[in-house]
């Protein structure tokens, strides 16, 4: 799998035939890494990758080692989208119109952190792909919320359970619509996607960097600790995110939805998606826990007719 080659230094570098190669150190069964290797994938040669922090960066990059088979960079939490177009704006300085200019980050640096300089970014126009890989929690740190965690999922600062004057569901806020922030800013393509379809993923790839301008894809990656999920079920959790309509598989071009997944007849519940996920366990208790199953349905009945899954 590997072979040595000579560095300019004398030195022995390992290159991987991989464009992200096994033995990092991510989870088994991590729904992010394999996002993030189909995305790899499908850019190509030619790339340049600015990677905020986050565990895509922790397991990936442990000094002195690397993961990464292209150009790749760790910048902060917050300012990927920044040392981007830094990166864009060099290789414009040297005439360099092939080289592919990507920027990553996990929901915390995109919905959250980041999302002040994503927006200025946009504002540019800048010809720059870029790619959240959604666990809907800052998972790196000890599975916190993100403005990107939904309804009722038990974090470890939305804790579900008894408290000394409310019943805790979990979080009470709604998961943030970065698409439509996304599609407010005018970018040409905006796309969502997850762990469950990697073929779809990597078309979407291949079709952002067709297109002249900004792109966001955005892929929910479950995340065996922080969703408490057995490493043998992250394909079939991404896939029931987008069969039940809460996470629908989406493609925007210049502001019209051009595509979407239908749902599968009969449609799958929510509660076969949230069984599986020991961050929705407490919704399974009591009466309250099953009004809080009924709203999550309800919000993903809204997403089927909004976006026509039927």
């Amino acid at each position: 799998m590997l072979k040595k080659i000579k560095a300019s230094q004398g030195l022995n570098i390992k290159a991987s035939k991989y464009p992200l190669s096994p033995g990092h150190r991510a989870c088994a069964g991590c729904g992010q890494m394999i996002a993030a290797r189909t995305v790899a994938e499908a850019l190509g040669p030619d790339v340049i990758i600015a990677n905020a922090t986050g565990c895509l960066e922790v397991t990936t990059t442990p000094y002195p080692e690397s993961a990464w088979g292209m150009p790749w960079i760790h910048s902060l939490f917050e300012n990927a989208s920044a040392v981007a177009s830094g990166i864009l704006a060099a290789l414009k300085q040297k005439g360099d119109k092939k080289t592919k200019v990507i920027a990553q980050a996990g929901d915390g640096g995109t919905f959250d952190i980041g999302i002040g300089l994503i927006s200025g970014m946009w504002e540019r126009g800048e010809n720059i792909l870029y790619i959240c890989y959604d666990t809907e929690a800052y998972s790196n740190t000890g599975i916190q919320a993100s403005g990107a965690t939904p309804w009722a999922a038990n974090t470890t600062t939305t804790p579900a359970g008894i408290g000394p004057t409310i019943d805790a569901i979990g979080s009470h806020q709604r998961k943030k619509d970065m698409i439509a922030i996304a599609l407010a800013h005018g970018l040409p393509y905006v796309a969502q996607s997850t762990s469950g379809f990697t073929e779809d993923i990597a078309r979407k790839v291949k079709k952002a960097l067709a297109i002249q301008g900004p792109s966001y894809i955005q892929i929910l990656t479950p995340c065996v600790p922080g969703w408490n999920i057995d490493p043998s079920q992250t394909i079939k959790t991404g896939k029931l995110a987008a069969q039940t309509g809460l996470y629908p598989l989406l493609e925007y071009e210049n502001g019209q939805l051009t595509n979407v997944s239908k749902i599968p007849t009969p449609e799958p519940k929510v509660e076969e998606y949230l069984k599986l996920q020991g961050r929705f366990k407490h919704l399974f208790k009591d009466q309250k826990g099953k009004e809080q199953i009924e709203y999550i349905q309800k919000l993903a009945n809204q997403n089927i007719a909004k976006y026509g899954l039927k």
